[in-house]
């Protein structure tokens, strides 16, 4: 793969935007242009780069719509979507995280209100409140389909809904629903809900919403989730088993180990003996001497719902499957197995060894120019394989 940037964060995204190109959520020329802006490591920059290639294509897509190109303007604003959510990355260096991540909620709801995919709003009862969803209808008729939900990662903008399921998804009949969960997008942002581990409290009530609706087959639900997502998904079908098949990309039995591996073992002994007053003092001597990790820090603190270093990690060891957990699925498993995974290395093959349904295991290579954390630059072989599966486990 061609190196972009030496800093691997800005690496992997770019990796990405280009991967979006497939799904038109980004273009190649605006992905490079914009990277040539931007010096390596440069967090200020990074944000300044993709606004201004973001904000270009949305007033670009205001003047289209008002000429009556709404196809034009659709297609700008899913781009749109998809930069200021790279910008909102490393937004904690300016300060701006929120007002970018309104910026992208606002670009991908006029590209909901634009384009001529099928795409309704919905509210999910969850709790004592809602979550906010998307439902894209697999074909133009009310008949119950086939249907699948979409679990997002830690991070993962909206837009990700569109790029990794409902694209594909949609070409092959299926409905797809993407929504936001606790500690995602809006469900953080604007109702301040956090993280929680046990997400099959999440996709129960999602199922429960899906049955409800005539377009939906109750027989043929399945769930594929992403990044953190790989964690979530698996979880939610070892207790909840009207999912008829599940999708792991990547496999995550613990999601602590990438945190805890940043760790030097003195703070680990800390951590493991609940000191939590001289874990936070000594992380906070380390980051005041590292701006870039504090960053880090800061930005995945947030969907956790915490503000000290050791509650952070604390609360990520409670994100573990046990082996009764997955021993407790029931239903078809797909696990993705990328070369060169750089967060939670290994452990798609040990979810597969635990799991006893019906599991498969599917590599992806540096020679296909497949390897890394979810696939990011094959996003069309990565889609021919995991919709074959799900195809194959459920038919249209």
């Amino acid at each position: 793969m061609h190196t972009f940037f030496k800093d691997a964060d800005f690496q992997f995204a770019v990796e990405g935007l280009l991967g979006d190109v497939h799904h038109r959520a980004a273009d190649a020329g605006e992905v490079l242009a914009t990277v040539a802006r931007i010096p390596n490591g440069d967090a200020r920059a990074w944000v300044r780069e993709w606004t201004a290639t973001a904000d270009r294509l949305a007033a670009g897509a205001r003047d289209a719509a008002a000429a009556g190109h709404r196809r034009t303007a659709a297609a700008r604003c899913l781009r749109a979507a998809d930069y200021y959510s790279a910008a909102s990355d490393k937004a904690d260096a300016t300060g701006g995280f929120a007002e970018l991540w309104e910026a992208h909620r606002a670009a991908w709801e006029r590209f909901v209100d634009l384009t001529d995919v099928p795409i309704e709003r919905t509210t999910i009862p969850y709790g004592s409140t809602t979550l906010p969803g998307y439902f894209f209808r697999g074909g133009p008729d009310a008949r119950p389909r086939r249907t699948l939900v979409f679990v997002n990662g830690s991070d993962g903008p909206v837009s990700a809904a569109w790029t990794r399921a409902a694209a594909e998804g949609l070409a092959r009949g299926w409905n797809v629903l993407a929504f936001d969960g606790p500690g995602q997008n809006a469900a953080l942002v604007r109702q301040g809900i956090p993280f929680r581990p046990d997400w099959e409290n999440v996709v129960t009530p999602v199922i429960d919403h899906l049955v409800a609706r005539a377009d939906v087959d109750p027989d043929r639900i399945a769930v594929m989730g992403i990044s953190q997502g790989g964690y979530w998904a698996p979880r939610a079908a070892a207790y909840e088993h009207r999912i008829a098949a599940v999708v792991a990309d990547p496999g995550v039995v613990d999601v602590s180990t990438t945190m805890l591996a940043q760790l030097p073992h003195f703070l680990v002994t800390l951590l493991d003996a609940g000191e939590r007053e001289k874990f936070d003092r000594e992380m906070g001597w380390a980051l005041k001497l590292s701006p870039s990790t504090r960053l880090m820090m800061r930005w995945r603190m947030r969907p956790y719902g915490v503000g000290s270093a050791f509650d952070f990690f604390t609360a990520a060891r409670s994100y573990r499957l046990t082996d009764a957990e997955l021993a407790a699925i029931t239903c078809p498993v797909l696990v993705t197995d990328p070369e060169h995974e750089q967060f939670w290395p290994g452990q798609s093959a040990r979810m597969v060894d635990a799991l006893t349904a019906p599991a498969t295991l599917v590599a992806f290579t540096a020679a296909e120019g497949a390897d890394g954390h979810c696939e990011p630059a094959a996003p069309a072989l990565r889609g021919e394989r995991i919709f074959d599966w799900l195809d194959d486990q459920v038919p249209a």
